[in-house]
């Protein structure tokens, strides 16, 4: 920790008149993945010693009404006074702190969630560990603090989303700590978040580089059946072992999701993943394996889910058009130009073209998450690509200024597209495929 960022520093007067240092850490992250050899995204200091008053007084600009946090007038890092808290009520306003120059850093660790979390340096760069955290650094656990973890039900979603995002260094969740997990779920502690926190969190495990990790622990603890009862339904549900040797929808959907993850960081494309079967979760059982006409029951599902969480817009919008279209997008070399084109309209794809390649990046998630399919090559991408082009080549505005009437306009754009991606296909030498052929591509339901 550099000294010199620092508008406060040793010496300065105490409220009481004294002239007792008032010290600085660096917390939490910062510290955490330093350790692990990762550049840290943000820095967080903790203050000892200081009151709101003397924070101000320096130029510091409080931010947030629970906590006494402050922003650094210069470098704008969130420095806050140390603390303590107790459960007063549900939920994860349920808390009443403490603030004043008395509380000591061991005191403010103390009830952070977890070990690793739990990790100070001080301004010489010493490594302050009250907790053991370094060692579960170091033999990859992560572990509650204290059972002061289980009042706070994000604190069950942020450790789902640390298996997440450090699931490729090995990391796995303490006996004891996925105990109290499920406590937090049987004692109904769960069920008290809000729905931005719940898709705060999730927003952040989409973005990590295996998700489905975010959702093994949900699952293992049985909180996903009360947060997300639309995923967590895909488990044990069967599929055509033909077109998915992994069978389980379950199974698959996670593979997609880390595929979505592995090909690319938008998050948005891996809750399109998330969500593209949720129509199987709604299969009549006398059906089954079959899930005939599940792309039609999976938009709705989509729409109950974002509502519930309050998704953004875009994020929904995607998954929609996803969840509507990725079967029929896998068949594209069988499609007749009409079909084809209800399917670009269906997206969007004239208007959007940036969404339509996050479409596709979702298509091939689904494609290849599957097992044996990893490695596999989408080639349906390279023709959809090439079939909006020759749609996109038609000159509307030629069309519009020819027509007899307004309302001859949308019938002859959309006879001449059609036109146009018959003529492409015919060029491409690309006609429908054979059962056979079909069937080494992938198909499936």
């Amino acid at each position: 920790m550099s000294k010199d960022q620092l508008m406060l520093d040793d010496g300065m007067n105490c409220p009481d008149g004294s002239e007792q240092a008032i010290r600085i850490y660096l917390v939490g992250g910062a510290v955490r993945d330093r350790l692990l050899g990762w550049p840290p995204a943000d820095r967080d200091f903790v203050i000892v010693g200081a009151t709101p008053e003397v924070m101000i007084a320096q130029g510091f600009r409080p931010v947030g009404k629970d906590f006494p946090v402050f922003l650094h007038p210069q470098t704008k890092e969130e420095y806050a006074l140390a603390r303590t808290e107790r459960k007063t009520g549900p939920g994860y306003r349920g808390f009443q702190w403490h603030a004043n120059p008395d509380v000591t850093l061991a005191e403010d660790l103390r009830r952070r969630d977890l070990t690793i979390n739990a990790l100070a340096e001080d301004a010489q760069g010493n490594l302050i560990d009250y907790h053991g955290g370094r060692a579960d650094l170091e033999h990859r656990v992560l572990r509650h603090v204290s059972p002061a973890f289980a009042e706070d039900p994000v604190r069950l979603l942020r450790l789902a989303r640390y298996a997440a995002r450090y699931a490729e260094l090995g990391f796995t969740i303490a006996d004891e700590t996925q105990a109290l997990l499920r406590s937090m779920v049987d004692t109904g502690e769960v069920d008290t978040l809000v729905p931005e926190r719940v898709w705060q969190e999730l927003a952040k495990a989409l973005a990590t580089p295996r998700p489905s990790r975010f959702f093994d622990v949900l699952r293992t603890s049985g909180a996903l059946a009360r947060l997300l009862p639309e995923v967590d339904r895909l488990f044990g549900i069967p599929q055509p072992v033909r077109w998915h040797p992994e069978i389980d929808v379950g199974i698959h959907t996670m593979l997609a999701l880390d595929m979505a993850a592995r090909s690319t960081s938008d998050p948005e494309v891996a809750f399109a993943a998330l969500t593209h079967d949720l129509g199987k979760g709604t299969t009549a059982p006398d059906i089954l394996p079959s899930h005939h006409g599940h792309e039609q029951r999976g938009p709705a599902l989509v729409d109950g889910l974002c509502d519930r969480l309050k998704a953004p817009r875009h994020f929904r919008e995607l998954a929609r058009g996803v969840a509507r279209y990725h079967g029929l997008a896998l068949k594209v070399n069988e499609l007749r130009p009409a079909t084809l084109l209800d399917l670009f309209q269906g997206l969007d794809a004239f208007r959007r073209p940036d969404r339509f390649e996050q479409v596709l990046s979702a298509f091939e998630a689904d494609y290849r998450g599957r097992e044996g399919y990893q490695e596999q090559k989408y080639s349906q991408a390279a023709r959809l690509r090439r079939l909006l082009v020759a749609a996109n080549s038609v000159d509307t505005g030629a069309i519009a200024a020819t027509a007899p009437a307004p309302k001859e306009i949308p019938k002859r754009i959309r006879d001449a597209r059609i036109r146009a991606l018959r003529a492409a296909s015919l060029a491409g030498g690309e006609a429908r495929m054979s059962h056979k052929a079909r069937s080494s591509h992938g198909e499936h339901g």
